[in-house]
């Protein structure tokens, strides 16, 4: 059957040639923005297509505001300094995710606290996530403590894999309930929805990715929304190096950051952003080839859960165990088409390895099967 994939997969993208993951698409007005970027001399921070890419990318998700910054993982960590996150304090997350959300906790000196996920949705577990905030939290002066550690529970991130949507309104419902502010890692979700709302726009804050491999990018990027005017008006601040407005000095109030996104970046994503609705409706379109494929398998193709419209980012199947993905990935990427399994689990890195925790069984499932295979825009 193996042979059957490849064949079928470089039907899909009409060549023999090796097949990557996920490559970009530039056939809109990118270049022409980049160009009129550049001949404004306006390359750095400061330029109209900054301002332009974040009023156009607020509108798309259908936020308030939108503050772009160099890149997801820069916006994470702000998101977080936004929300209180402190030195010794906990931060509820998934292991089954990329390093950057682990990252940008301890960056502030937060520990991460990872809670398990659904099989099916391959996020953060609401029924999980509700007994175990039941059995280790309590609220006391309207914040939520860790009963075992003592230490305040800050912040929670849940991530939308692969661009798959969560039960997100049970997590923000659960996390209201314990006095916990939600920061959504929506990094891969960029078009997704959950019960028609864009995935991003249900926690206090939510973030986004335009890494070189996302559904749209500037080869780097990423951005905050929020609804929340003063968190907006704050965000903006960090990111351009905490400088106070004025004609000629530099002046700055507090600890800032080097994150805003160049003019150069901002002006290939307002191209990216235009072609955005065509490559969710391609993507979905890929996705369903692979389901109809994949049907009365042993190889499970993994679908949008009830609710939800999934812009499929990276396309996911389900091997028997660990012995059936190894040799899976190994036929694939021996016969040019590039296949990986998905991140090692946060919890089992020397860094991580200490967490608090949930029982992890959901996310030791999925890691020992999830493999993803070619997701990029087909001719």
């Amino acid at each position: 059957m193996y042979n059957d994939i490849v064949n079928f997969i470089q039907d899909i993208y009409k060549t023999k040639a090796f097949i990557p993951l996920h490559v970009p698409v530039f056939k809109g007005n990118e270049k022409a923005y980049v160009i009129d970027a550049i001949d404004s001399t306006f390359v750095s921070s400061i330029g109209e297509y900054v301002n332009r890419f974040e009023d156009e990318f607020a509108k798309k998700v259908r936020s308030k505001y939108a503050i772009a910054t160099v890149n997801g993982t820069s916006a994470l960590h702000i998101a977080l300094l936004l929300l209180g996150v402190k030195e010794d304090t906990e931060v509820i997350t998934q292991p089954l995710t990329f390093i950057a959300t682990c990252n940008a906790i301890n960056y502030l000196g937060a520990k991460p606290h990872f809670v398990d996920v659904d099989k099916d949705s391959m996020g953060l577990s609401p029924t999980i996530l509700k007994a175990h905030l039941t059995k280790y939290a309590q609220v006391k002066n309207g914040k939520c403590y860790n009963k075992i550690t003592k230490r305040r529970i800050s912040a929670c991130v849940p991530m939308h894999t692969f661009g798959h949507a969560s039960r997100i309104d049970e997590i923000v419902a659960i996390c209201d309930a314990f006095r916990i502010p939600v920061l959504e890692d929506a990094a891969e979700s960029l078009g997704s929805l959950y019960k028609n709302q864009n995935l991003g726009t249900f926690g206090k804050l939510g973030v986004f990715s335009f890494n070189g491999n996302k559904i749209i990018t500037a080869g780097g990027g990423g951005a905050i929304v929020t609804d929340d005017a003063e968190l907006a008006k704050r965000a903006k601040h960090l990111t351009t190096t905490a400088k106070l407005p004025h004609r000629y000095e530099y002046a700055h109030d507090e600890i800032g950051y080097n994150y805003r996104m160049p003019n150069l970046n901002a002006a290939l994503l307002v191209g990216q952003l235009e072609k955005l609705d065509s490559f969710v409706k391609n993507k979905r379109e890929l996705a369903k080839k692979y389901e109809t494929f994949f049907q009365g398998s042993t190889i499970a193709f993994k679908t949008e859960i009830k609710h939800s419209h999934s812009n499929y980012w990276l396309n996911v199947l389900l091997l028997e165990d660990k012995i059936q993905r190894d040799i899976f990935l190994n036929f694939m990427n021996d016969n040019g088409i590039m296949s990986r399994p998905v991140w090692q689990l946060m919890n089992t890195m020397r860094m991580f390895e200490n967490s608090e925790k949930s029982p992890l069984v959901n996310s030791k499932w999925l890691a020992d099967r999830i493999v993803n295979i070619p997701s990029s825009i087909t001719p």
